[in-house]
């Protein structure tokens, strides 16, 4: 949390300046929880694999795109053990295509962090801001948003994103349309938590004291009360990410995601039921990616929170 006043503290001339005390307390409660951690580490691993993936698919000589018919049996299902586990599969290949699953998942991380991400910070700026303009305003401002809130909250998210799926030109880029429609339907929860903090700082002495000394209504949004939000801003979206992932495979599961041959942890999921019996490791190494991922932000998130909340011991 910022803090409204803070002691200037005298530094020897040549000496380093010390850590401020907030923040070595809350690096110092991050780091006693090892859950969140390792949560952090596997969430910059993911991160990182996202963004190296052409550069590592292409150091190994496969790709997501290449079909491998020699790689399968005369049903289409994959030869050999594993689902086509090989020195040159390392994670078998794709039924009715052969196209090398490594590469499928290692390039699907790219189409589920880019959606995760961009449809939190869509979800993040739209209730972050109808939160602050709500608990700050009050009166009909407050009203208005309250109810938008319990509208978007009472709607079957998923079954009017499938709809909208459905509708919008094939020419619309699949991954924006994801990004727009997930961030939308996910603000109401950011929204209500942002406003409720706004309705306790908005009655600070540091907001009154802006006030009056005549500071217009967007300085005190957004020099005063927004700073003072940011932790719970932070924390909020790194919970909401695994969410939005979780949307995009729902989606892609259901038909109306990214359209084929682009890589999705969501589509694989939905391909690989129809053929787990004879090929169990098509639905396993998508699944288990999807699930690692989800799994290192909640956990992250869990930590943050509990770093930041000074009336939290955080876990040992």
């Amino acid at each position: 949390m910022t803090l409204d006043h803070a002691d200037e503290l005298v530094v020897p001339e040549g000496q380093p300046a010390p850590a401020a005390p907030g923040r070595r307390t809350f690096w110092h409660r991050f780091a006693r929880d090892r859950f969140a951690v390792a949560g952090a580490v596997v969430v910059v691993l993911y991160v990182l694999v996202a963004l190296l993936a052409p550069a590592i698919t292409g150091l190994l000589g496969v790709d997501p795109y290449t079909y491998d018919l020699d790689a399968l049996d005369a049903t289409g299902a994959p030869a050999g053990w594993g689902g086509g586990i090989s020195a040159e599969h390392w994670f078998g290949v794709e039924p009715l295509t052969g196209r090398d699953l490594f590469a499928i998942v290692l390039m699907g991380s790219r189409t589920s962090l880019v959606v995760g991400i961009g449809a939190t910070v869509v979800s993040m700026l739209i209730g972050t801001l109808l939160g602050l303009l709500a608990g700050y305003l009050g009166g009909w401002v407050d009203w208005v948003v309250s109810r938008g809130v319990d509208v978007m909250l009472g709607l079957p998210a998923l079954i009017f994103m499938i709809a909208i799926g459905a509708v919008v030109p094939d020419s619309f880029p699949p991954l924006l349309l994801l990004v727009l429609v997930i961030g939308f339907f996910s603000w109401s929860s950011v929204a209500r938590v942002v406003r409720s903090q706004a309705l306790g700082l908005r009655t600070r002495g540091f907001v009154r004291a802006s006030q009056a000394l005549g500071a217009g209504h967007g300085h005190v949004l957004f020099r005063q009360v927004l700073p003072n939000l940011a932790a719970t801003i932070v924390v909020f979206a790194t919970i909401s990410i695994p969410g939005a992932i979780g949307a995009e495979a729902a989606l892609s599961f259901l038909g109306v995601g990214v359209p084929p041959p682009t890589p999705s942890w969501g589509r694989s999921i939905g391909d690989a039921v129809t053929w787990f019996s004879s090929d169990p490791m098509y639905l396993l190494f998508p699944g288990v990616a999807l699930f690692g991922i989800t799994l290192a932000f909640n956990a992250f998130g869990d930590g943050l929170r509990d770093a930041l909340d000074p009336r939290s011991g955080g876990r040992k």
